[in-house]
């Protein structure tokens, strides 16, 4: 398991150093699909991979996130160890899903609830018509040499939450005030305790928050976790997702589509010992789990 820490943290440390490259030409090929959700079956209870055999493959693959509108995906990946970090985006038209972007990875991919901009850890792209701009920088607040951010997540109301591996694998919270930005600051203990605890996923409606960390009482590596806002404003106990969601190897980044009905998320496949393979999948289930959980913490 210190194997696989050792390379994801290798991974995030490369994030820096990547440049992004528009439109890159690679071996990567794809069948055209048809229908909602990239063509494939919905899941139900029980976390499944998603695409097999298309999108989780044998390799790397992982981050899968679709847009709001649920018209583009995307997802990483790399053909082979020491090969660029790429994010592949399809997009569909009419009822076809084609490939249609690729580059580099500069920053794990979030987006903002209506769409209009691609987060990328410290940076982000807003929207023109049917492309993006440039990489822009969020600023000093967050551009910081001594934090290490992997993914940030945004709410509605312009919260953002976002991991730092560089200052001990804790979270921490920005939120706007009068239209200002405001100084980040690190979340408390329900969210900031046990080991790796990294990229957050917030509610659009900031209602509950999303991460992953390896626990004590967890089912052996990193858990997804969750936590639902209270009446005060204050976050409630952190609740492992359980056996439908989370399993004894490593599971972590999670997303909930936009229209609320499925979380996709990563999982390794192998036993770690194999660091030339590195098989992660993109997995999802249905996102009914998120309301059973939120009912079970009130009783």
């Amino acid at each position: 398991m210190k194997t696989i820490k050792f390379f994801i943290l290798t991974l995030a440390i490369s994030l820096n150093s990547l440049f992004a490259q528009e439109n890159t030409e690679s071996s990567f090929s794809f069948p055209i699909l048809e229908g909602p959700y990239m063509g494939q079956k919905p899941p139900g209870q029980i976390a499944e991979p998603f695409a097999p055999g298309i999108i989780s493959k044998g390799g790397w693959e992982i981050e899968g996130v679709f847009a709001p509108g649920l018209n583009e995906f995307y997802f990483t990946t790399r053909e082979k160890k020491g090969s660029p970090i790429t994010v592949i985006g399809f997009r569909q038209t009419g009822n076809v899903w084609e490939k249609y972007t690729e580059f580099k990875r500069t920053g794990e991919i979030s987006f903002s609830p209506d769409g209009s901009r691609m987060h990328m850890a410290k940076g982000y792209k807003d929207r023109i018509g049917d492309g993006w701009s440039e990489r822009k920088s969020l600023g000093p607040l967050f551009d910081r040499k001594d934090w290490g951010i992997m993914r940030l997540s945004a709410s509605a109301n312009g919260t953002y939450v976002f991991d730092d591996y560089k200052s001990g694998d804790v979270i921490r919270i920005s939120r706007m005030k009068d239209g200002k930005r405001q100084p980040p600051e690190e979340m408390g203990p329900i969210v900031n305790s046990g080991e790796w605890t990294a990229h957050p996923f917030i509610a659009p409606d900031e209602s509950y928050l999303i991460w992953d960390s390896e626990r004590e009482g967890g089912f052996g590596d990193s858990d997804l976790y969750i936590s639902f806002r209270q009446e005060d404003g204050s976050w409630g106990p952190a609740i492992n997702m359980g056996p439908t969601v989370n399993s004894d190897k490593w599971d972590a980044f999670a997303t909930v589509t936009s229209d609320g009905k499925y979380m996709l998320f990563n999982r390794r496949i192998d036993d770690g010992s194999d660091d030339e393979k590195m098989d992660t999948d993109i997995y999802w289930v249905d996102a009914g789990i998120i309301e059973e959980l939120r009912g079970e913490s009130l009783n």
